[in-house]
């Protein structure tokens, strides 16, 4: 009987602290990024063409934002203000690193930026790491040469070097790079690595920052995937619409409309080239049919898939805030500078993707290249299997973990807001968002520009001539209907906060170019 005692006295002990070290435990954080995957590229954001089961089951266990934005439509800045919780404008990081230079077909000139992220910003490594938590990043860096994630609160970081550049080395050669050293396959190897770390730090809270190089060109989908998608495009019935559709830049003087572009697009000139074209013109892919991209979106879905079985294996389901999100939207006008000409067999190397509803792609302040797909689990707190329209930006991450998290910190000087209550199913306004971007993208002929999303509205600011272009996203997600000149009020009223906001965060702007030549040029219609 005494043995009896004693023994229900040691199992309540245990179950109690077993009960404690759960309340204490703080949660683990795996952060998923992907890189230029747009919108509607994933199965429970609209695609019928990429199998994204593993995603897609994210989204059945947290909460799906279907108005998730990325904080600049290229990835360094996206990538900034996830670390630091502030807008690109407020770091003066605005373009990807290295970005490019002035070129002569340029009329407005590059104003001076930060070409790394600066040393002095406090990134949420560097505070979890003063929390106790084992800090990693896997993949991809692109803040700056000559400042590392070691620098800024990763206790490690795979690959080794901040340059690794797999434009040259492409997905299928991971053996050939410092910190990888095996496999057969980038994405697979960098997942198989995360999950080795999951092994050896399972018993202490950690950041995974999962940052993949996929989907981002080279379009190189692991062949196996390949194979199963030039199957599956060959069962479907033809999908309907055009291939490609032109596109005009708003600022230009010869904005055609958009009946006059599909009239221009059934001309061989249009019709059988792939370039950028006088007065403006570019093309937009219309269509999810690229069979490596989809290699390669579907093997991102399965390197999620792995780690979530990982936190599984460990049963650190219930303990682990999972964010899935892309930096970018979808490539889906052609990734090159004027003058860049390609054969319709390379097209998909230039073109990976449509993001349909959505308008435009990477490197356009339409929709389609700043929204992007977004899922927050947060387990335990958060809701399950719910959708949130309620517009968010990647600035809103850096405070929205540190409160899941309980940790506090000074938040003056941040632009991101906390939306824990958005995750848990309560109601909140974002308030405006905002961005700007004072450079020439290498995606599209538009021009730079800035916008502002307030509500239902969205204004979209061009700084060549001061075009602007207001869009009811509730009513026009594809931006089609332009109501500037119509709801003038409003148009008003939105630039005003804009410019307000520029002053407020004192965003750089551009100058004219003194070395520009219009012969040269074809950003802005002139001969």
């Amino acid at each position: 009987m005494k043995c009896m005692k004693i023994s229900r006295f040691v199992l309540l002990v245990a179950l109690l602290l077993g009960v404690a070290f759960a309340e204490t435990r703080k949660p683990n954080v795996v952060f998923f990024l992907v890189d230029d995957l747009g919108w509607s590229d994933v199965g429970c954001f609209g695609s019928s063409f990429y199998d994204t089961p593993n995603i897609d089951r994210l989204a059945e266990e947290g909460v799906r934002f279907t108005s998730g934005y990325a904080a600049c439509h290229v990835c360094s800045p996206t990538r900034a203000s996830i670390l630091t919780g502030k807008y690109p404008a407020t770091l003066n990081l605005t373009d990807w690193l290295d970005g490019r230079s002035n070129r002569p077909y340029q009329v407005l000139q590059n104003p001076d930026k930060a070409m790394a992220l600066d040393p002095d910003e406090i990134s949420l490594a560097e505070i979890l790491k003063q929390e106790g938590y084992a800090t990693a990043l896997f993949g991809k860096w692109h803040l700056g040469r000559n400042t590392t994630p070691t620098g800024h609160g990763f206790d490690l970081h795979v690959p080794y070097s901040v340059n690794s550049n797999l434009g040259r080395r492409g997905f299928y050669s991971p053996k050939d790079i410092p910190g990888l050293d095996g496999g057969e396959y980038v994405t697979d190897r960098l997942a198989e690595l995360a999950a080795n770390y999951i092994d050896v730090n399972k018993d202490r809270p950690f950041l995974l920052y999962m940052s993949h190089f996929s989907v981002h060109d080279p379009i190189h989908g692991r062949p196996d995937l390949v194979e199963k998608y030039k199957k599956k495009l060959a069962a479907m019935s033809p999908q309907p619409g055009p291939d490609f559709i032109l596109e005009g830049n708003p600022d230009s003087p010869t904005y055609p409309s958009r009946a006059e572009l599909d009239e221009l697009i059934k001309q061989p000139r249009y019709r059988d080239t792939y370039t950028s074209y006088a007065n403006d013109l570019v093309k937009v892919k219309q269509k999810q049919d690229n069979v490596e991209f989809a290699g390669m979106v579907e093997s991102v879905d399965q390197s999620l898939g792995t780690l979530m079985a990982k936190l599984k294996e460990h049963g650190l389901e219930d303990d682990t805030i999972v964010i899935f999100m892309s930096d970018n939207g979808g490539m889906s006008v052609m990734n090159g500078t004027p003058h860049f000409e390609i054969t319709r067999d390379k097209i998909d190397t230039r073109a990976s993707t449509s993001n349909l509803p959505l308008r435009g792609a990477k490197g356009w302040l339409y929709e389609g290249g700043i929204r992007v797909p977004m899922i927050v689990k947060w387990p335990q707190q958060g809701q399950q299997g719910t959708v949130s329209d309620e517009p968010v930006i990647s600035t809103d991450f850096f405070p929205t973990i540190l409160e899941m998290l309980g940790v506090e910190h000074e938040t003056s000087g941040i632009d991101g807001q906390s939306f824990t209550a958005l995750v848990q199913g309560k109601e909140m306004d974002r308030g405006p968002i905002y961005w700007h971007f004072p450079h020439y993208s290498n995606h599209g002929m538009q021009s730079p520009g800035g916008a502002i999303r307030d509500g239902d509205y969205k204004l979209l600011e061009y700084f060549e001539n001061g075009t602007v272009q207001l869009f009811n996203l509730k009513k026009d997600i594809g931006e089609q209907n332009d109501l500037a000149k119509i709801e003038v009020q409003k148009a008003q009223e939105l630039t005003a906060k804009l410019h307000q906001w520029r002053k407020e965060v004192d965003a750089q702007m551009m100058l004219p170019n003194p070395d520009y030549d219009p012969a040269t040029d074809l950003w802005s219609g002139r001969p």
